[in-house]
Order: structure tokens, then C-alpha cells, then sequence
């Protein structure tokens, strides 16, 4: 066995748990992990969730070695697998976008190069934790409705009324956060995004169609990189320890991940 190498074979209830090739590095990254999140396993889990979480990490490190527009990192989700993520924290069914009222109007004037509503008062609540319940169309919708009342009221309080307009393309969808409010999204969540850390996400595995999104988030602005690139500022309802303190940025104006297929926001009923 090569030097460093911690091959670790033990019993429990009359079973042999082999975790090969795992490094005393890796076993102690896991272990400051556990204690970072308040993780408690059994003996049997422990190994189970230590291999998952040594997966995880040399696919982080192995992503953050390459040339890419965003970085992974270790975070609350490392020690599951992305079919035990997609069970608890993504819609599992297919989803139908259609429950809209009508279509956005854009207006003809040219829209700001940059919108952070963030940064335009008491308008956009903080990030929450929609927890393993696979609800987060409640969180994106919540916070779009929330947003559209304080910029109208001043007040950040909830809407139990509204009609839903359709943002059929981006360019409706910029025009939509420049001039009104944040948007509601929705997008395919693929494996890599369950560890995004910073940067603007951009993947080719996800679908761009309707019928695959599983994740619905709020954009609260958008602007360009450096380089040029544009990307959407996004309020996700993982905690303020996923991502940018709960935000991600993902590519704009190539429907990323079917993002435009399924963007909406709500209007007050007057």
C-alpha cells in the first residue's frame, strides 16, 4: 500500500466496511467537515459518507485544476450523492410552466448595464433555507412577491394575491429586472451545481427545455465579467453557506439551463 494511503477495514453488526484509497489528508478534511456542519454518524454511515465525501472533493479539486468560469467548493451538501441531492432538494417531477397570464412588454429604451436590486434598499429579503422538502417554487415565488410589494409599498410583506407574467426570452427578462423587480426562474440542476462556490456557472450537461427544470431561484440582477461575459445575480434557498453567502451567478442571454423557459414574475391585483 503506498505511503499516505489509509485503507480502512472494520466490522459492525457482522458486516466488512472497505473504503480503499483514501488518504489520512482526506479523512481529516472529512472529519473538520463533520465538525464544520455538526455531523454525527453511525460507525456504518461514517464510512459510507466519508467515500461519498472523498468523491466530492477530488471532483472539486479535480474541476478547480481546469479552465472554467466558476469554482466548486466543500459545502453543507459534500457528503451526499447528487441522487440523494436530487431527491431532497430538487422537483423530482416534470414541470409545467405554462400557469401564466400574459406576456411581458418590454419597453423600447436601452436597459442599465448592470441591476442589483440588493442594493436599492429594503427590497429583496435574505437568503433562507427551503431544508430537504423540495420546495423551493415557494421560496422563488415568495421572494418575487415579496420584492414586487416593497418597491410598490415600501413595505417587505408578502402578496396573498397576483397575476403571474410570462418573460418568454432573457431580453424581456432583462427588461423585466431593469425596469420592475426581480424575476422568478427556474433551471436544471445538473451534479456539478450542488457544489458551485463562486463564479458564474455555466454546464453542458444541463437541457435548456422546459420539461427538465428542477430548481426554481430569483434573479436579483444581472451585469458582465471582465471578460465580457454576462451573468444573472441569483438568490437560491440553500443557506447563506452554499454559494456566494446564497447567491450564484450563471451565464446570461444563452438560456442557460432553460432558464428563460420557465421566468415569471408577479403584478398586484388593483
Amino acid at each position: 500500500m503506498a505511503l499516505g494511503v489509509l485503507c480502512i477495514i472494520t466490522a459492525f453488526f457482522g458486516l466488512v466496511h472497505l473504503t480503499p484509497f483514501v488518504l489520512l489528508e482526506e479523512e481529516y478534511q472529512f472529519k473538520q467537515w463533520m465538525s464544520q456542519y455538526n455531523n454525527i454518524y453511525d460507525n456504518e454511515e461514517y464510512y459510507h459518507r466519508l467515500r461519498t465525501f472523498t468523491e466530492n472533493k477530488r471532483k472539486i479539486d479535480r474541476h478547480n485544476a481546469g479552465n472554467h468560469s466558476f469554482t466548486m467548493g466543500l459545502n453543507q451538501f459534500s457528503g451526499m450523492t447528487f441522487e440523494e441531492f436530487r431527491k431532497s432538494f430538487l422537483l423530482t417531477e416534470p414541470q409545467n410552466c405554462s400557469a401564466t397570464d400574459g406576456a411581458h412588454h418590454s419597453s423600447a429604451g436601452p436597459q442599465p448595464e448592470s441591476v442589483d436590486w440588493r442594493e436599492r434598499g429594503n427590497i429583496v429579503t435574505p437568503v433562507k433555507n427551503q431544508g430537504p422538502c423540495g420546495s423551493c417554487w415557494t421560496f422563488s415565488t415568495t421572494g418575487c412577491l415579496e420584492s414586487v410589494n416593497a418597491i410598490a409599498s415600501g413595505k417587505l410583506i408578502s402578496l396573498s394575491e397576483q397575476q403571474l407574467i410570462d418573460c418568454y426570452d432573457e431580453k424581456a427578462m432583462v427588461d423585466a429586472v431593469a425596469r420592475l423587480n426581480p424575476v422568478s426562474f427556474a433551471f436544471e440542476v445538473t451534479a456539478d451545481f450542488m457544489h458551485y462556490k463562486e463564479g458564474v456557472y455555466t454546464s453542458t450537461e444541463c437541457k435548456d427545455t422546459a420539461d427538465k427544470v428542477n430548481h426554481a431561484v430569483l434573479a436579483v440582477g444581472y451585469g458582465a465579467e471582465d471578460n465580457g461575459t454576462p451573468y444573472w445575480i441569483v438568490k437560491n434557498s440553500w443557506g447563506t453557506s452554499w454559494g456566494v453567502n446564497g447567491y450564484f451567478m450563471i451565464e446570461r442571454g444563452r438560456n442557460m439551463c432553460g432558464l428563460a423557459a420557465c421566468a415569471s414574475y408577479p403584478l398586484p391585483v388593483v
